[in-house]
């Protein structure tokens, strides 16, 4: 069988991860969330931006796959085509064991120039923070081939999904015969568009959320449960 996993804030939260609001707090909490995510608020104030990414990319570094992640790796080692395409900008399902992970929001890992494009190695967003920093302000640094300031390669506000990213995910749900839709709200377009894609086809939609959700009112099936247990009472049943 084809089973296409549809993940978001809910999967990366079991592991200590906060959603991106939840994490605006402490030094970040007198700020609004569009105050660091549009590429307007970076050129404003890009020691601001730079500093807060690279303090949630050390946060998500120290963070584990849980059991559900696990699981879904387990799954695709089971005889079963599994494909994973996540809202996220964490690498948790890839370091569980998951291959070909379908990112539609970028990664937190992988920063580049915001004027050329331009990418070096190793990833200037994962150096090490000092001793005790939490997310002091942190100037980026500047490209070696135009001298732009490097940006998180999330997708901010206002930008468009990646163009391959989008078609891949298309492409999954296109031709799966079971979509579980797992910790996402169903809100931000256009990753909320795909649950319904599959459903149009009459594919039968798995929901895994502790509460009600926009996919709720079309899915075939909710376990109210966290990702971690609700994957595994899936996996049981397919097994």
């Amino acid at each position: 069988m084809r089973i296409a996993f549809l993940t978001g804030a809910g999967m990366s939260a079991e592991s200590g991860v906060p959603t991106f609001r939840d994490a605006l707090t402490g030094l970040w909490a007198r700020y609004d969330p569009e105050q660091l995510a549009t590429e307007a608020a970076f050129r404003r104030d890009p020691a601001l931006c730079w500093g807060w990414y690279r303090w949630r990319a050390a946060l998500v570094r120290r963070a584990l796959p849980h059991a559900g992640h696990l699981g879904i790796a387990a799954l695709a080692n089971s005889g079963h085509a599994v494909s994973v395409v996540t809202q996220n900008v964490d690498d948790l399902h890839e370091r569980a064991g998951s291959t070909g992970v379908i990112h539609l929001h970028g990664s937190l890992f992988a920063s580049r120039c915001l004027d050329c494009g331009h990418r070096v190695s190793p990833d200037p967003i994962l150096a090490d923070l000092p001793p005790g920093d939490a997310g002091a302000r942190e100037t980026p640094p500047p490209c070696p081939a135009c001298g732009g300031p490097f940006r998180p390669g999330v997708v901010w506000f206002g930008e468009a999904l990646p163009e391959a990213a989008w078609t891949a995910a298309g492409d999954v749900l296109d031709r799966c015969g079971l979509l579980v839709v797992v910790g996402t709200s169903g809100l931000v377009h256009p990753a909320a568009s795909l649950p319904m894609r599959a459903r149009r086809r009459g594919v039968r939609v798995v929901e895994i959320n502790p509460v009600e959700s926009a996919v709720s009112t079309f899915a075939d099936e909710h376990l109210r449960m966290p990702a971690s247990a609700g994957i595994q009472s899936l996996l049981d049943r397919l097994r």
